[in-house]
């Protein structure tokens, strides 16, 4: 929260969300099972997983939140990952540039145009109060 304070520009859930989107990232690179360095990301790669961490936390309506957030380009991702890169939270190998955050995806054909709803096999019934009739 103190760095999202002091940078101004976006909101500490953001800064947050980054964090949290770096497992998923790790997974759709293929490097869950490794350790260290090896797990390093790019940032196209953290752009994948904050995608998929957003549609299966927020659905159609990612965008928006990211929007009330302060992002309004997947290039405002890179701003924040290397803020948190300046204050030592995050760590940058040499071949690491903003520019990888820059030509990512619109938020709304990501959130929007690309949703799909998933529905469950099979819905169960619900169970009935025994006040009325059946």
């Amino acid at each position: 929260r103190k760095i999202a304070a002091e940078d101004g520009r976006y909101s500490a859930e953001a800064y947050q969300f980054v964090f949290e989107s770096l497992e998923p990232a790790v997974r759709i690179a293929g490097r869950e099972n490794l350790e260290g360095r090896e797990r390093h990301v790019s940032g196209q790669e953290l752009l994948q997983g904050l995608k998929l961490h957003a549609a299966d936390t927020f659905g159609p309506l990612a965008g928006h939140v990211w929007r009330s957030w302060g992002l309004k380009r997947t290039v405002d991702w890179g701003e924040i990952v290397f803020v948190l890169v300046g204050a030592g939270l995050l760590n940058r190998q040499d071949s690491d540039s903003i520019e990888d955050f820059r030509e990512g995806f619109d938020f709304d054909e990501a959130f929007v145009d690309g949703y799909e709803l998933e529905l469950p096999a099979e819905i169960p019934a619900r169970p009935s109060d025994g006040a009325g009739s059946d």
